[in-house]
């Protein structure tokens, strides 16, 4: 099996030298132990963005300042803009109105890039290490693994789950008696495409995507990445990033992952609205109905969700996409 750790996340109240020193022995703990490491992330509680970006020199590092609202986030616009390289997500949960949209649209019009560094979150739990939704609650770290890789050689959606609580049980026997180890959060996260898509292994092992939508397959995966993990924590469920999962980006230019379909698998497995395209040209009132929408939803029925749009600057509704990020695979933009 190819174990990779998509994110190792540690959450801090300031930035000091032990606290990168600590990531740097934990990460090479983990290669020791046959891990690959994707990212090394920090989140940081009470510190501005600017305060972040001076303090954080190690540009490989992925920085977060948790969550914030219309009223902190608006002075740091300009800072979240410039250099850096810092995520944070906007809260949602019991307010939500058209100025709130209009910050992303600012983000899509001054530096389209940042968008992959931003999301709207509702009633998201802490210790996430998967961005831009992390937030801190306490001092401590939380893995997140890229678990589709573990899938490779299985012929059965059984044999993978297998595959995750042995991995599971691995972390826990390395770190469990670590007084700062959060736990693991769970979430099945997909990227690119072969081994590592979550829709490329559903097809290969049960059927064509539109028609797995209809079927228990993902609600009884989302099930057991939440009751099997031996110390969960953030999110635990399954992320469907449009333009990450190469697989899905396809599905989603055959139209067969529309903003219908992708709300229907966020309420009985999914996570919300990841790395979904909008033009530039797309309506602010239309995006905002889709937050009501998600708002309301996950108020209604106890849900995290959140919603990252990601725009390359220039695409209007039918252009295609120049994204230049490895992470996001270029589409014909649809309308919302």
């Amino acid at each position: 099996m190819k174990k990779i750790i998509r994110s190792i996340c540690y959450f801090s109240d300031e930035s000091k030298l032990e606290l990168y020193e600590r990531l740097t022995r934990l990460a090479y703990r983990l290669e020791q132990n046959d891990f690959e490491i994707q990212t090394q992330r920090v989140v940081f509680s009470g510190m501005s963005i600017a305060e972040v970006n001076h303090a954080v020199r190690d540009k490989s590092l992925f920085i977060g300042v948790g969550t914030l609202t219309r009223e902190s986030a608006l002075p740091q616009i300009d800072d979240f803009l410039g250099d850096g390289n810092v995520a944070f997500n906007l809260d949602i949960t019991r307010e939500l109105k058209l100025e709130d949209v209009d910050i992303l649209f600012e983000i899509m019009r001054r530096n389209a890039s940042k968008t992959f560094n931003f999301a709207f979150t509702v009633n998201t739990p802490p210790s996430t290490p998967f961005f831009p939704s992390a937030t801190y609650e306490k001092i401590g770290f939380a893995l997140g693994l890229q678990s589709t890789d573990l899938s490779a050689s299985c012929g059965n959606i059984d044999e993978w789950l297998a595959n995750m609580t042995i991995v599971w049980d691995e972390l826990m026997n390395l770190f469990s008696d670590e007084a700062d180890f959060l736990g693991i959060d769970s979430s099945v996260a997909p990227l690119w495409q072969g081994k590592s898509s979550l829709v490329a292994f559903i097809e290969r092992v049960y059927q064509p995507f539109p028609m797995a939508v209809t079927t228990d397959i993902f609600t009884r995966i989302s099930s057991f990445v939440r009751a099997r993990n031996p110390r969960p924590v953030g999110l635990c469920g399954l992320m469907f990033p449009c333009l990450e999962d190469a697989e899905l980006a396809r599905q989603y230019s055959e139209d067969n992952f529309t903003m219908e379909r992708n709300l229907f698998l966020s309420m009985h497995c999914g996570l919300g609205i990841d790395t979904y395209p909008i033009g530039m040209d797309e309506s602010p009132e239309r995006v905002l109905e889709i937050l009501q929408l998600l708002r309301a939803l996950s108020n209604r029925y106890h849900k995290p969700l959140s919603a990252r749009f990601v725009s390359d600057g220039t695409a209007k509704i039918g252009d295609k996409t120049d994204f230049k990020n490895q992470y996001l695979q270029d589409v014909v933009v649809r309308k919302l």
